[in-house]
């Protein structure tokens, strides 16, 4: 099937607002659009392509939100999108179904400065400020004793967490601004991707797949597939991987990935992706397209900038075998 174009209602400029996505006028436009255009059901065929949407949502991909992801353009999560949005309707008779992760957060986790204090009583400085093992050591700072729970256990985790980050090779815990809370608007898909989503899911008969990630208290969780720190201090289990997406997403027959940020939840999920890969075969690698105009590195101005590390950690992939692409280049790999 060739390349559909884009449907009318869809509006570029808009990627970067928020709005009320109109469900069942654009319920009954995408049935239009799908007897327009001949698509058929997902279930009318026997391909699994799945796109992999991770974290697409307003704290991330809007500028006025709390992580925005500008890149080094300054817009970057915002023109990533306007491509993934055209990338969904131009391949809405390709793509079999859309599986969206959705960073989830709530106020007390250990990467957020209520969870800390220092000598003083006084929070970390979110976005600026990193907690080392040397500094829980030294007790430069330590657990909120306010939330009650036993503090020389949750101290002892604190410093066992950490230095599993460094042993591990992880980044350092970074205390982020409060961001992706649930029940909160940045918590939400951005509107013109819910927009594509929906309309997909219309067209094809297709049901999107939504995956919770990151709302465990006492580990990040970059990776849409596995936490950063598994065990306590105690060795007992405090998370575990994503068994059902790892399973859904091994057996696409392409997975297309692409989101926010490509220097750590991206990033972090392939990683895991290919370990997995690796385990049983590591020639599935090639089945992974990565879509390299639809994902930006962390860059705050002046304070950190991700870029290098990420295009690092794609080359790792495409030495892996996996496939960098873009979303406007011709469509050999679908």
């Amino acid at each position: 099937m060739s390349q559909l174009p884009i449907p009318q209602h869809f509006q570029p400029d808009r990627v970067g607002e928020i709005w009320r996505v109109p469900y069942q006028d654009l319920a009954i436009a995408a049935r239009s659009w799908a007897q327009q255009h001949q698509l058929r059901p997902t279930a009318a065929g026997n391909a699994k392509v799945r796109l992999l949407l991770i974290d697409v949502q307003n704290t991330f991909c809007l500028p006025d939100f709390e992580l925005f992801v500008g890149g080094r353009s300054g817009r970057g999560a915002i023109e990533d999108n306007v491509r993934l949005c055209e990338f969904i309707y131009r391949n809405l008779g390709e793509i079999d179904q859309i599986i969206a992760t959705m960073d989830t957060h709530h106020l007390h986790q250990i990467f957020h400065p209520i969870f800390w204090i220092d000598e003083n009583g006084e929070h970390p400085t979110p976005a600026v400020t990193t907690i080392s093992p040397a500094d829980v050591a030294a007790r430069k700072w330590r657990v909120n004793p306010d939330f009650g729970t036993e503090q020389s256990q949750l101290q002892a985790y604190a410093l066992h967490y950490v230095k599993q980050l460094s042993d591990g090779g992880k980044y350092p815990l970074l205390i982020w601004p409060y961001h992706a809370m649930l029940g909160g608007i940045g918590h939400a898909l951005v509107p013109a991707i819910e927009e594509a989503i929906f309309f997909h899911g219309i067209a094809r008969t297709s049901q999107a797949s939504f995956s919770i990630k990151g709302d465990r208290t006492l580990t990040e969780n970059y990776s849409a597939l596995a936490p950063e720190v598994f065990t306590n201090q105690l060795g007992e289990t405090i998370a575990s991987k994503n068994d059902r997406l790892i399973e859904l997403l091994l057996d696409s027959d392409k997975l297309i990935i692409a989101g926010q940020a490509q220097s750590h939840c991206v990033a972090w999920t392939v990683n895991d992706l290919l370990t997995e890969i690796q385990a049983i075969d590591p020639k599935l690698a090639r089945k992974v397209y990565l879509l390299a105009d639809c994902t930006s590195p962390v860059v705050i101005p002046g304070v950190v900038d991700y870029t290098d590390r990420a295009e690092a950690a794609y080359q790792r992939f495409a030495d892996a075998g996996m496939n960098i692409v873009k979303s406007t280049a011709d469509r050999d790999f679908l």
